[in-house]
């Protein structure tokens, strides 16, 4: 496993962190016993960064966590969410931060992460989403400042809504945040105009989410593929949205063929290192829920680094779809 600085922590994080968005039960049917396997195969691959939220199944992810960490001796650094209080999803621009983030809503909600986590202080609390609507009067990132002078977190993050990444760039500039996490993807390659080279600038961590695009750019879906009604994926890929993926991801692999590197890498090694070619990202997590996983994409950081003729083959696959599954 390699390491990379979490931007102005000063931290070492492993280049593959733990995505336990699955430890909740919203991707299918979840045994905690098989969350907990998971979670020390993966520390002991060494994996040592684990992204959770309250949102993750009510603080069920929190907990299986905690379970998992209670017996280990090594450093392993947890990051969490808040999410906004209730109001749409994400914050529109007529929402105010005072009736989502107020500042005895953070302080409250901070405690009930501290007590599902199991810890004294949380190593990084990051708001689920965000609004550039609030960025002139970014009172809650100034509230978990004090939270932070008093101990009970030692980082502050953001994690972007999708349909407005770049609400971030303001705030790293003005030094309101340690961290952000993005979406970046061989389809999603936007972060890459402005957000990466602003957090490179202001020495932001970059945390990487849905480098996998929910699990379609690891190449193991048919067009066909269909999800319970329970997990998340059935909307995210609802109508024609899995044969339209299935069929780019034909278009990669082939791309990956003619350059000779499927000998070299799987299409899921291929979407992680695509995402840490780029040197502003600290950590791509990646979801895990089973043994096979942790060591499977644990594997991905002992892997060589994609050539630039891959790389600027991939980057022709940015996709500009916009955000289709915000609607029924």
């Amino acid at each position: 496993m390699r390491y990379r600085r979490l931007g102005k922590t000063g931290i070492e994080v492993s280049e593959i962190g733990f995505g336990a968005w699955a430890l909740g039960g919203q991707w299918g049917g979840q045994d905690d016993r098989e969350s907990v396997a998971a979670l020390h195969r993966a520390l002991d691959c060494g994996v040592n960064f684990i992204d959770t939220a309250q949102g993750y199944g009510d603080g069920r992810s929190e907990r299986v966590i905690a379970e998992a960490l209670k017996n280990r001796s090594e450093k392993v650094y947890v990051a969490t969410k808040t999410p906004p209080a209730p109001g749409p999803w994400p914050p529109s621009p007529y929402c105010h931060h005072q009736d989502r983030y107020n500042a005895a809503y953070l302080r409250s909600n901070v405690e009930d992460r501290l007590k599902q986590l199991g810890v004294d202080c949380i190593d990084l609390l990051q708001l689920h989403t965000w609004t550039s609507a609030w960025n002139q009067d970014p009172q809650p990132l100034i509230d978990l400042l004090k939270l932070r002078d008093e101990g009970k977190i030692r980082w502050i993050g953001i994690s972007t809504p999708e349909q407005d990444q770049s609400c971030v760039v303001d705030l790293m500039r003005a030094g309101l945040v340690d961290t952000i996490q993005v979406i970046y993807n061989i389809f999603e390659q936007q972060p890459a105009a402005q957000i990466l080279p602003v957090a490179a600038e202001t020495d932001t961590g970059v945390i990487v989410r849905c480098v996998f695009d929910e699990g379609v750019l690891t190449g193991k879906y048919q067009s066909g593929h269909t999800f319970p009604e329970s997990d998340f994926r059935h909307r995210y890929f609802m109508g024609d949205r899995m044969a339209r993926s299935v069929q780019r991801v034909a278009a990669i692999q082939e791309d990956i063929r003619q350059l000779g590197a499927d000998s070299k890498y799987s299409t899921a090694d291929v979407a992680a290192l695509f995402a840490l070619n780029h040197p502003a990202v600290s950590t791509v997590i990646t979801g895990i829920r089973t043994v096979a996983q942790a060591e499977m994409n644990a594997a991905v950081s002992s892997k060589e680094p994609l050539s630039e003729e891959l790389m600027t083959r991939l980057r022709k696959h940015l996709w500009l779809r916009g955000v289709w599954y915000g609607g029924k």
